[in-house]
């Protein structure tokens, strides 16, 4: 076996502006719509329920870069750049001539990717006089990624999590309440939408949709308080293009240039996080990368959904949002890769997807288990359940370019460790999935 490679940027060249699609594409996405009135959200209805950069960041459609506060890249140092590696393991597992390279943003101190949003929309917080935020956690990674940048910016936050994950993930509700965060199984009592859910459906095991309710209702009856989210709209996609920015320089270091770029797909953070700064090559440069989005069959909105003006939540809080979806009610089934569990596609992406610019696929759990045990014997790392679904994806298409006989460079984002997440690989491992 080649000796493993893996690519660091210098700290000086760590990103210092988030790169903002929006601005250049020919297509751009429609609006999301206040449900009242059918128009347009505006800055000062959304900066009631989110803090007012991170609305003013929501409705940008015309700057390309847009400037990453000092205060968060002083934070984003303590653990970024994050290594591109060469997966020579899994490339030889394979058999594949295609040439696998992943970016590892598990070495964040929370294990995720989740920690490039969660550290902006807290300092954006904090600038603004807020003492509380709130939000919503499937997997628990944004939870606990958010706990600890509230913990930084000296913030209160109550976590509600999907009542499935939040028995299935114990360690994760632990990480988040040693950061100091309060979390609460949704749906529950404390709020009006989780009494009314739990009133007709007793036994409800939760949603990502049925979360987001809950919190957007503390968060707007709350003095002093605003809700964070952890995917799916513009400003958090904005955050997370510091991956793919390194990425572009980390892949200039290695001499070789994506043809196909893939991410797990739940809302479309990580995936546009990877996926949006080379795309951009194809929009300006007439390059002609792939981009994939990998998402579970249990929840397939990209490949089964229908596009349409939908809520992000259970309750009817949000505003409406133009998104390829399987309806604000639907309620997926309980897999382990819970961040992946919503109903909903960011608004960028479905665009994308709308228009031919992006693919998606559907990946079910046994196959998703089954690449992530196949990877961490190859590379020694063991995947979060909703980064394998990234790798199941990639092993697609090495396999296709052994058996097209072709060269083809491969790059996914492996967007978290599966540390926390052992129960899952437990019960795969026995048979019981």
């Amino acid at each position: 076996m080649e000796k493993r490679k893996r690519f660091f940027l210098e700290e000086r060249d760590i990103p210092r502006r988030w790169y903002n699609i929006v601005a250049d594409m020919q297509n751009k996405p429609m609006p999301a719509l206040n449900p009242a009135t059918r128009k347009p959200v505006t800055l000062d209805e959304l900066s009631h329920i989110f803090s007012v950069e991170a609305s003013r960041q929501e409705l940008n459609t015309e700057d390309r870069w847009i400037d990453i506060p000092e205060e968060v890249r002083d934070q984003y140092r303590l653990y970024r750049s994050t290594p591109l590696v060469r997966a020579y393991g899994l490339e030889k597992a394979l058999d594949t001539p295609a040439h696998i390279y992943f970016k590892n943003e598990s070495v964040s101190p929370v294990g995720s990717h989740k920690l490039n949003s969660a550290l902006a929309q807290a300092y954006y917080c904090k600038k603004e006089g807020l003492t509380n935020i709130t939000t919503e956690t499937g997997a628990g990674q944004w939870g606990t990624a958010l706990a600890y940048a509230a913990n930084v910016f000296g913030l209160e936050l109550a976590v509600y999590m999907v009542k499935v994950s939040y028995e299935q993930k114990p360690y994760r509700r632990s990480l988040m309440q040693v950061y100091g965060a309060q979390v609460i199984a949704s749906p529950s009592m404390s709020t009006k939408a989780g009494r009314k859910i739990l009133t007709e459906t007793p036994n409800h095991q939760g949603s990502l949709g049925t979360a987001i309710s809950e919190a957007v209702e503390l968060a707007t009856t709350v003095p002093g308080c605003k809700y964070t989210l952890g995917s799916v709209l513009n400003h958090v996609t904005l955050h997370q293009t510091v991956i793919g920015l390194e990425a572009e320089r980390q892949m200039e270091m290695a001499g070789e240039y994506p043809d196909v770029v893939i991410g797990c797909f739940g809302g479309g953070s990580n995936f546009g996080g990877i996926s949006y700064p080379f795309l951009r090559h194809n929009f300006q440069d007439g390059r002609r990368t792939r981009f994939i989005a990998a998402e579970p069959s249990a929840c397939p909105k990209l490949t089964k959904g229908r596009f349409m003006y939908d809520y992000g939540d259970e309750a009817c809080y949000t505003p409406l949002l133009p998104m390829y979806s399987l309806g604000h009610t639907f309620v997926p089934a309980g897999i382990h890769a819970g961040g992946l569990r919503y109903h909903g596609a960011g608004t960028i992406a479905s665009s994308l997807l709308k228009d031919g610019i992006i693919e998606a696929v559907d990946i079910d759990q046994l196959e998703s288990f089954r690449a992530g045990v196949m990877f961490a014997r190859a590379e020694g790392i063991v995947p979060a359940p909703e980064s394998a679904h990234a790798i199941a994806a990639t092993v697609r298409e090495a396999l296709k370019a052994k058996e097209e006989g072709v060269g083809r460079t491969i790059l996914f984002n492996l967007s978290g460790h599966g540390l926390v997440d052992m129960s899952a690989y437990d019960r795969y491992l026995a048979g019981d999935m």
